[in-house]
């Protein structure tokens, strides 16, 4: 079963596609999806759904995982929350064109899945991922939370 996994954000979009065989996990590609400094948002989006795409297209997962929408309670994360549910839109829509089941995780959730404790450090996750899946080094940020995040799905799903 192939799974990928999707860390939104406005400025960079995190992907990891993990294979689970036989109860074992397997890294088959993790990246992060880059939109251009200054770029306006309608050109970003675009940028996010056609990397999207192409993920899905090459690897033709069966399942997927995304990153809830953490809810900022300050009037100046409003504007970062808006931005960051219209990545998130644009990532459910391919996911949603393609057919692929979707599972929806809190990041405390994924956290404490990949960790044992909700409030792990990005570090903590990276160091995680990079010991899990036995990798040569730690992934980028965003590529370290979406691999987290397919595992979380796999270990929901009791694929794992």
């Amino acid at each position: 079963m192939i799974v990928l996994g999707i860390d939104p954000g406005s400025i960079k979009t995190g992907f990891g596609v993990v294979s689970v065989e036989k109860r074992r996990m397997v890294p088959v590609e993790f990246g992060v999806i880059r939109t251009k400094p200054g770029e306006e948002m309608p050109a970003r989006l675009c940028r996010i759904f056609e990397g999207i795409v192409d993920v899905i297209d090459r690897h033709k997962p069966g399942e997927a995982a995304i990153e809830k929408v953490f809810h900022g309670t300050r009037a100046q994360n409003f504007d970062s929350t808006l931005k960051l549910g219209q990545a998130r839109g644009v990532a459910l829509l391919a996911l949603a064109r393609a057919g692929i089941p979707l599972g929806e995780y809190a990041p405390a959730d994924v956290k404490k899945s990949i960790t044992g404790t909700g409030r792990a450090e990005k570090w903590q996750m990276q160091k995680m991922m990079e010991t899990l899946l036995h990798l040569d080094k730690a992934p980028a940020e965003d590529a370290a939370d979406a691999l987290a995040l397919a595992l979380c799905h796999a270990f929901r799903k009791g694929l794992i």
